[in-house]
C-alpha cells in the first residue's frame, strides 16, 4: 500500500510576506518572549515620557471634551519597538496637544477600563483582543476605534505615515 501524498501548493496559495506580516510577526514575536517566562526588562526611561493610564474612560472623555480621540499605545517593557514608537512618533503627538496614554502588557498595575471597571494593565490588553507590541489604538465616543489599529513597529519613515494617517482619520470621527 502507497502512503497519500500532500497535495502540491499552487503557486496562487503562496504570497510573498509584505511589511505589515512581518511588523505583525515581530510584535507578536515580543509579546511572546515575554509571556514563555522570559524576564520581563526593567522599565526604561522612554516609558515615563507618556502617562500611563490609570482610567481609561477618564481619559478618554478628556480626550472626547477636547474634541480628540485617545491614542493608546499598548507597549512592553523591553520591546525595542515600543521604544522607537513612542519616542520617535507618540512623544511628539503629546506635544503637539493630542490625547496619548499608554497600557502594558503583562502588567498587574491597577486601571480602570472603558466601563469603568477595576482590572489591570494585562487584562485591559487581553479584553482589547490584542496581541503583538506595539499596537496603538485610535478611541472616540463610546470606546468605539475610530481608526484601524497600527500593529507592530518599524524603524523606517512609513511608520509615522501610517500613523498620521490614522490620527487624521480618528479626529475627523471624533470632529463629526
Amino acid at each position: 500500500m502507497s502512503t497519500p501524498r500532500p497535495a502540491p501548493m499552487r503557486p496562487s496559495s503562496i504570497r510573498p510576506l509584505d511589511r505589515r506580516d512581518v511588523l505583525r510577526w515581530l510584535g507578536a514575536a515580543c509579546v511572546t518572549a515575554a509571556s514563555g517566562g522570559v524576564a520581563l526588562a526593567a522599565p526604561d526611561v522612554s516609558e515615563r515620557l507618556l502617562p500611563t493610564t490609570q482610567d481609561v474612560r477618564a481619559d478618554l472623555g478628556k480626550a472626547i471634551a477636547r474634541g480628540e480621540p485617545l491614542i493608546v499605545l499598548a507597549t512592553l517593557r523591553g520591546c525595542p519597538f515600543c521604544k522607537v514608537a513612542r519616542e520617535n512618533y507618540l512623544v511628539s503627538e503629546l506635544k503637539a496637544g493630542r490625547a496619548v496614554t499608554q497600557i502594558h502588557f503583562l502588567s498587574r498595575d491597577p486601571v480602570r477600563d472603558l466601563r469603568g471597571n477595576a482590572t489591570t494593565h494585562g487584562q485591559l490588553v487581553k479584553a482589547l483582543n490584542i496581541d503583538a507590541a506595539p499596537t496603538v489604538l485610535f478611541l472616540g465616543r463610546d470606546g468605539a476605534e475610530v481608526a484601524e489599529r497600527l500593529v507592530g513597529g518599524s524603524t523606517s519613515d512609513f511608520y509615522g505615515a501610517y500613523l498620521d494617517e490614522r490620527i487624521a482619520r480618528a479626529r475627523a470621527a471624533v470632529a463629526h
